[in-house]
């Protein structure tokens, strides 16, 4: 079994409030890292979890998504479903690093908070990102220098970043050429060259890192390997929200190495979709 942990886009009004009251685990777990997440803010997790307004905002919804994602992971390990690695897709990175054990509940809480502030500040309102159904090797071919991969996420599954109308018009180009393409809700262009400029920022920040050699291995989306856990330093979280992230080639890796079951442990399942396409592919 292998946990996926994705991105930011499996949110939606209300999420987890039920799971609090009916599971004892959950509710636990989730005041564990809430904690953790309430050190270095001024509102409550729980408090917002009915706001829309408040979840529409990057650095609410990302801290949010990551104690719901540890807290999910927490209910599946109670029932005996434990992982034998872990998968994160972007900011899921940073729950799959707290649920190998590479990151304290802590440092994964202060990361989370931080860039997400970081990027609400410096990116919002400078790009966005698009999904084209093509495989990315088409995408790049088509692909105006100015704009980015952003994610490889399925054998015709893309996402490109960057400056808002220079997607527009990618997006819009490719529609009349019969492509499906569209805009999707992300209010930042992360894996794009905007990232760029913030890298000293970004890796100052967050000197405070501490990772560790993880109880199962990641199959990391930044460089496509599998590491051991020590490597998630500050260095490593700037390449998590600057390169593409490589999604799909991780998962045929895991199902190369024999890991049969998937288990996406998230508010509402965004993933599932491109992993039945890449288990079909590799039969």
């Amino acid at each position: 079994v292998a946990f996926v942990f994705p991105g930011q886009g499996s949110q939606w009004v209300g999420l987890g409030r039920r799971l609090l009251v009916e599971s004892e685990v959950f509710a636990e777990r989730f005041g564990e890292v809430a904690a953790g997440v309430e050190r270095w803010v001024d509102w409550s997790v729980a408090g917002v979890l009915g706001d829309g307004g408040l979840l529409a905002r990057i650095e609410v919804v990302q801290p949010v998504l990551f104690v719901v994602q540890v807290a999910l992971a927490g209910v599946w390990e109670s029932w005996g479903v434990r992982p034998g690695a872990v998968v994160g897709h972007s900011q899921g990175e940073i729950a799959a690093a707290v649920v190998a054990g590479v990151l304290s509940v802590e440092d994964g809480a202060r990361l989370v908070v931080e860039r997400s502030a970081l990027f609400a500040r410096e990116l919002v309102g400078r790009g966005v990102v698009a999904s084209v159904a093509l495989p990315v090797a088409e995408v790049e071919r088509r692909l105006p220098r100015e704009l980015s991969v952003a994610g490889v996420n399925g054998p015709s599954s893309t996402t490109v970043a960057g400056e808002t109308a220079l997607v527009e018009r990618f997006v819009a180009e490719l529609a009349s050429a019969g492509v499906r393409a569209r805009v999707v809700p992300a209010s930042v262009a992360s894996h794009s060259v905007q990232v760029e400029r913030l890298r000293d920022e970004v890796v100052d920040g967050l000197g405070f890192v501490r990772p560790g050699p993880g109880r199962v291995p990641v199959y990391s989306t930044v460089t496509g390997g599998v590491v051991s856990g020590v490597e998630m330093d500050a260095g490593y979280w700037f390449e998590n929200c600057r390169r593409p992230v490589l999604f799909a080639p991780v998962v045929e890796r895991l199902l190369g190495d024999g890991f049969g079951v998937l288990v996406e442990p998230s508010a509402h399942p965004v993933l599932v979709m491109n992993v039945e396409e890449i288990a079909d592919r590799a039969g």
